[in-house]
């Protein structure tokens, strides 16, 4: 079985966490399968690379800025191989453009536009776990590119459909996907499967867990993500198309603080239970500035230090739908 494994920068932060990733690594190899690892930046080492750059000049260029932050990148990918070879796992790093990632030429948001997977194959073929720099590529101009926020998740996808993977497994510092962020709300549950067109509606709304373009390229090449903690061994969850008659009526609930709403989603989520949930909030003296519907996604705007309670209030109506 060939498996596209993504770790990102919180999972590479030092030494340790490193370890503990090549040896999530090591033991999918172990089971027998061939491997794809993609990895991010360490740590905040993408925000460091851009105020350094800053403290140089005010406003980089931007193709000079995707020159330097695709180091960050670079740089995981040889340590994660020299980590793999370290414990006697044959391994090969490629950046972006090395393992034919090709893009268009805007520079900070770049998008794939194509992959020509021949040199992961040879590596894959000789026996090696390919380790390959998220977030990046390459541009007709040659130049390289970076993909915007969550390009790495994006390169993970890319990669597991162009050499037809059986698996994409995201690894993070979180357990999986909860109905609610359960840093802010200890009540939230882990949701063991999730339906990508609500996953796709949480990450648009405000969701940081997977990135929306991830998400969309998934459901576009019918690809399930498996979402995994580094940290902690546990079954994760799946992303993938659910039948209706799976689909829970509620599936989660997210804020987005830059606009200061609340969203719910769900096949259940329409103009019935927007207007209940703006009488429930409005009774609890939270008045609602902004309410609308979209597909399978409600959401509505109060004043920023109503949110946390909004975010509370709405959250039970979650839990009381998983009830039923």
């Amino acid at each position: 079985m060939l498996i596209v494994q993504k770790f990102g920068g919180s999972s590479l932060a030092d030494g340790a966490r490193l370890r503990r990733a090549a040896g999530i690594c090591a033991e999918a190899r172990r089971r027998g399968n061939a491997l794809v690892v993609v990895v991010s930046a360490a740590g905040d080492s993408t925000d460091e690379l851009l105020e350094t750059a800053r403290r140089i000049h005010p406003h980089p260029p931007r193709r000079e800025l995707d020159a330097l932050m695709a180091t960050g990148e670079q740089r995981s990918a040889a340590l994660m191989a020299i980590q793999l070879l370290s414990l006697g796992l044959p391994a090969r790093s490629f950046s972006g453009w090395q393992a034919g990632i090709h893009t268009d030429a805007r520079h900070g948001e770049a998008a794939i536009r194509e992959i020509d997977p021949a040199r992961l194959r040879a590596s894959l073929d000789a026996g090696e776990v390919a380790v390959v720099a998220g977030f990046q590529g390459i541009s007709p101009a040659e130049d390289v590119t970076t993909l915007g926020r969550g390009g790495s998740d994006t390169t993970a996808v890319a990669l597991a459909a162009a050499l037809d993977a059986e698996r994409c497994e995201i690894y993070t510092d979180v357990d999986g996907i909860y109905t609610a962020d359960p840093r802010l709300l200890p009540s939230a549950r882990l949701l063991r499967e999730i339906d990508c067109r609500d996953m796709l509606r949480l990450a648009e709304a405000g969701s940081q867990v997977l990135h929306p373009g991830s998400v969309r390229l998934a459901m576009e090449k019918g690809l399930p993500l498996h979402l995994l903690s580094s940290f902690r061994a546990g079954e994760g969850s799946l992303v993938r198309r659910l039948a209706e008659a799976e689909r829970p009526a509620l599936a989660g609930v997210t804020r987005d603080e830059g606009r200061s709403a609340v969203t719910l989603v769900g096949r259940a989520a329409n103009e019935a239970l927007l207007r209940v949930l703006a009488e429930q909030l409005e009774h609890s003296g939270i008045p609602v500035r902004g309410a609308e519907t979209g597909e399978s996604c409600v959401t509505l705007t109060v004043a920023p230090a109503q949110l946390l309670p909004a975010l509370e209030l709405c959250h039970r109506a979650v839990l009381e739908e998983m009830k039923k």
